[in-house]
């Protein structure tokens, strides 16, 4: 077994991963350092609500590149947000996309079986 320290979005983690048919080394292998705390870094793609008061649309977009499977609301929809907006499908895997904010839906910007890249605005709520 060989100790790794692999770091993935910011976090590392410490895995363990056995050769197979490779040389065996019987030097030990110093333990990993415990990582240091990385800041807490704002994980959501979409768009934060405005503050009250504040004029403008809120943006939902896509999290990663893929293929809209279906769009969920349409233009006029009250939202909440835990609402299921859109399904995308990325890497042969659906993934479910919520509103993340209250209000009405002011415009879809993407339709089925389109391609979106991460950013891209899938719909906007007022």
């Amino acid at each position: 077994m060989r100790k790794f320290n692999i770091t993935v979005n910011g976090k590392t983690y410490a895995v363990d991963v056995e050769e197979v048919g490779g040389v065996q080394t019987s030097a030990p292998i110093a333990p990993a350092p415990a990582p240091a705390p990385a800041p807490a870094a704002a994980p959501a793609p979409k768009a934060a609500p405005a503050p009250s008061g504040a004029m403008g649309s809120k943006k939902v977009t896509a999290p990663m590149p893929g293929t809209i499977m279906s769009v969920k609301v349409n233009v006029g929809d009250t939202v909440k947000a835990d609402t299921l907006v859109a399904v995308l499908e990325a890497m042969k895997m659906e993934n479910e996309i919520f509103a993340g904010v209250e209000g009405t839906v002011a415009s879809v910007n993407a339709s089925n079986g389109a391609s979106v890249n991460s950013g891209d605005v899938i719909i906007s709520v007022n």
